[in-house]
């Protein structure tokens, strides 16, 4: 018996170069974006599993120079979340506000399997302290020391580095193996958080906007209209 059941996918053709560039680097932040967010690989022939904890790790310390010093896994999560979001002009008409919430809230124990083994990185490193609670989630607690937050800028990836740097300054020192290394100047936490944030911000919202018009083009016009419309009473529904 042939099952009716049918599914609509969205999906899109990147080069393998492009890829790696934007998972390693957060070149665009869109591809990387929704590599921090539960994803089923199917095929994967570069080790993109491999690759992308760099990228996981560079969202844990996106979020918690955003984050207060004490928060709960939900609260982690959904900041972790929310850094591909932000700046996208979509959000601002025709997507639900309560996106990154029910994001995290259906998909939380992957969430956890994605993430808890690199938060127990950064708790052996002294970076976060983890108490039980009521529920299935810990309360992390951090040091919002300078010390911890020029530790967490220098693990972003360089590109973001790079344009923090070009907005707070930079200075060089020499690596034991002689290598001369560029630091964003960083001179208060929230400082750096509030630059950092300005920085993923503007790259959200160039990627965000390019998709938009590709995707329109790429359904047609009818079809585009009808999705717009379907999005925006999604969006509206959650305002009301």
């Amino acid at each position: 018996m042939m099952s009716n059941f049918w599914q609509m996918f969205k999906y899109g053709v990147v080069r393998m170069h492009d890829l790696v560039e934007d998972v390693l680097n957060w070149e665009t932040f869109y591809l990387s974006g929704r590599l921090q967010k539960p994803v089923q690989v199917l095929v994967d022939n570069l080790d993109i599993g491999n690759l992308n904890s760099i990228n996981l790790k560079g969202a844990i310390s996106a979020a918690l120079l955003l984050l207060p010093a004490k928060f709960t896994e939900e609260h982690l999560y959904a900041k972790i979340c929310s850094l591909s979001y932000m700046g996208d002009l979509r959000m601002l008409f025709a997507e639900d506000r309560n996106k990154v919430k029910k994001i995290v809230q259906v998909q939380f124990n992957l969430f956890q399997t994605m993430y808890k083994p690199l938060l127990e990185e950064y708790g052996a490193k002294g970076l976060l302290r983890f108490s039980s609670s009521d529920g299935q989630q810990a309360i992390v607690s951090q040091d919002c020391g300078l010390s911890v937050a020029r530790s967490l800028v220098s693990s972003l990836p360089s590109k973001v580095r790079s344009q923090m740097g070009m907005k707070l300054g930079e200075k060089t020192k020499l690596s034991e193996s002689g290598r001369v290394l560029r630091e964003v100047v960083v001179g208060s936490r929230e400082e750096a958080a509030e630059c950092m944030r300005g920085v993923l911000r503007r790259k959200v919202m160039v990627s965000s906007a390019r998709q938009a018009v590709s995707g329109l083009v790429a359904v047609g016009g009818v079809n585009a209209i009808r999705y717009l419309a379907n999005k925006m009473e999604k969006a509206w529904k959650s305002w009301t």
